[in-house]
């Protein structure tokens, strides 16, 4: 694991501009920064910097009491394979008051499995449009 990086549980500091700038290394797209700004302020934010870059996120969104989901978790590609998504995931395990539910990429299950993560429910999804 590298020893430099900085995590932060319920960050409040990092920017939409932060998080778009690590989200477009992952998944190049056109986003809002208004409406992803808002979307931030839903989720329990747990991040990790190297100095002043955001290089990994996972967001937590729960009801406090019954459900706890992972919308997702970001590493930036240059630092995937450090441990820095297994320490993000388990910073989101103990910030979580619920069991916690999550989908997979395909490809990405032998990840959430090493985690202690078992399969359960199936994964439906219907898309909107995103806000532009």
């Amino acid at each position: 694991m590298k020893e430099d990086i900085q995590y932060s549980v319920d960050d409040h500091l990092f920017t939409a501009q932060d998080y778009l700038s690590l989200v477009n290394d992952i998944w190049p797209g056109e986003y809002d920064e208004k409406f992803v700004s808002i979307a931030l302020q839903q989720t329990t934010n747990i991040t990790a910097w190297d100095n002043e870059r955001l290089i990994g996120c996972v967001r937590l969104l729960t009801d406090g009491y019954i459900f706890g989901t992972i919308p997702e978790i970001l590493v930036h590609p240059d630092y995937q394979k450090l441990g820095i998504g297994r320490q993000l995931m388990e910073l989101a395990w103990e910030a979580s008051p619920t069991s916690l539910f999550l989908g997979a990429q395909p490809g990405k299950e032998a990840f959430f499995e090493k985690l202690g993560y078992t399969k359960s429910l199936q994964s439906y999804q219907k898309k909107k449009e995103r806000k532009k």
